[in-house]
C-alpha cells in the first residue's frame, strides 16, 4: 500500500510539471523569436554617458556638448554617438544600432 501511495505521488508531481502539449510549446516559442525587448535609452546614457554629458546633459565635463540646447536631429545625433566627435568616444563598437537609436531618442528629453 506504501509503496502504491508513493507511486501515484511521484507520477502525478511529474505529471504536473512536464505536461504540456505541443501547440503551446510551439506558439510560445513563437511569440519568444517576435518579441522584441524594449531599449532603455535612458539606462544605456547612465551607464555611458553621464561621465562627461552628465546626469542632465549639461555638466560639459571633457569638452562634451550641453545636450539640453543642442539642436541636432536624432538622426544626426545618432551619426555623432556612433562614429564619435571630438574627443566623443565612438560608441558603434560597444553599441548596437537600437541601442544607439534609443540613446539618441533619450537625449532629446534632456532639451529645455
Amino acid at each position: 500500500m506504501k509503496h502504491t501511495l508513493v507511486f501515484l505521488l511521484i507520477a502525478t508531481f511529474i505529471y504536473a510539471c512536464g505536461g504540456s502539449d505541443s501547440a503551446n510549446e510551439t506558439s510560445g516559442a513563437q511569440e519568444a523569436t517576435t518579441a522584441t525587448p524594449q531599449v532603455d535609452g535612458k539606462k544605456i546614457y547612465k551607464q555611458y554617458c553621464v561621465t562627461c554629458h552628465g546626469l542632465y546633459g549639461d555638466m560639459g565635463a571633457s569638452g562634451a556638448f550641453n545636450l539640453t540646447t543642442s539642436e541636432l536631429p536624432v538622426d544626426e545625433r545618432i551619426v555623432v554617438i556612433t562614429k564619435g566627435r571630438g574627443a566623443m568616444t565612438p560608441f558603434e563598437n560597444l553599441l548596437d544600432a537600437d541601442e544607439i537609436a534609443a540613446v539618441a531618442a533619450y537625449t532629446l528629453e534632456l532639451k529645455k
